[in-house]
């Protein structure tokens, strides 16, 4: 194909590309296509090199390279500072990343949803299957906690430095639960399965103890606020464990140690989620669970947070402007 014969095949696509390129570079927002600017950008990177390959003129392969050069500058621009990309990251990459990954979202609760409600209705046909996962110890810090008996929980909150305390005592014990989950997905994602899994039999026998022999509105009240971001938390964490148990299932093509070099990468935006989802349980129990408000605001509390999660994993981050 000559040189003339191939610019006037693609005069009107530069033409185009060209307009469209320059209304970016002035800063105008409604642009027509926008979102095809990518697509154009190969389709110029592609003709630069048919050209040059073809040893076409100087200035018709100079032309192409200011083009592609051009387009380039916009699709890399700087995407933002280190705030930016956090706030980008909540508001799209994260719910983004629960929705792909869906299978393992039901999956991780199903394996902790079914031993904790299991557990809990055992109470009521055998006591020693909530005695042989709690023992002797934890029964003892049911009641001091949520015994009938038991002192307010507020009492010694509020105190200079105590709230904070417990948050790092919090923030310290869940994240670490986290970190095991995550880590037990080195074992085909069994180890991720077995934790989430015991902790379901922990939570629900604590249920079923206190249900039974101690004060539920107490325990109830106390858990309702943070329980959606802690309890998430520990299932999205369940789910970075199984991409990497997964990977390394299926490596495809690739060796076992790339495979699990690529699913922890994809595992990755699932850590960072599931960090901030009990750090903000953290924050919640420390400072807000053993407050002083009624127990019908704390269960309003809790309703609107499993709300919120709901809202966010289903609408956060759609939309064209989000893609």
């Amino acid at each position: 194909m000559k040189v003339k014969d191939f610019e006037q095949k693609h005069i009107q696509k530069w033409n185009h590309y060209e307009a469209t390129v320059a209304a970016l570079e002035k800063g105008q927002k409604n642009v027509a296509d926008v979102e095809e600017v990518p697509k154009m950008l190969r389709e110029r990177c592609n003709e630069l090199a048919l050209a040059r390959h073809r040893m076409y003129s100087v200035p018709m392969c100079e032309y192409l390279n200011q083009q592609v050069i051009r387009g380039h500058k916009l699709t890399v621009r700087n995407s933002g500072g280190f705030t930016e990309k956090i706030l980008r990251f909540f508001a799209v990459g994260f719910p983004q990343s629960i929705r792909n990954e869906w299978k393992l979202f039901v999956l991780c609760w199903l394996v902790f949803l079914i031993p904790l409600f299991g557990m809990w209705a055992s109470i009521h046909y055998d006591i020693d299957w909530v005695r042989s996962i709690l023992g002797s110890s934890g029964m003892e810090s049911m009641d001091e906690m949520y015994g009938k008996d038991a002192r307010p929980l507020s009492e010694g909150r509020g105190e200079t430095g105590a709230d904070f305390l417990m948050f790092s005592h919090y923030v310290n014990n869940n994240i670490g639960i986290d970190f095991q989950i995550v880590a037990g997905g080195v074992l085909a994602g069994v180890g991720s399965l077995f934790i989430l899994l015991m902790n379901g039999l922990g939570i629900g026998g604590a249920m079923a103890y206190v249900m039974e022999y101690g004060d539920p509105v107490r325990f109830f009240s106390f858990v309702s606020g943070h329980a959606p971001y802690e309890l998430t938390g520990m299932v999205v964490a369940g789910m970075a464990g199984m991409r990497i148990g997964l990977g390394i299932l299926n490596p495809g093509r690739m060796t076992r140690g790339r495979a699990l070099l690529e699913s922890g990468k994809k595992g990755l935006p699932l850590v960072y989620g599931a960090f901030a989802l009990t750090f903000l349980a953290a924050c919640v129990e420390g400072f807000w669970s053993a407050g002083p408000a009624s127990s019908t605001v704390k269960y309003w509390v809790g309703f609107a947070g499993w709300a919120a999660l709901a809202y966010y994993f289903i609408f956060a981050g759609r939309g064209k402007r989000a893609a």
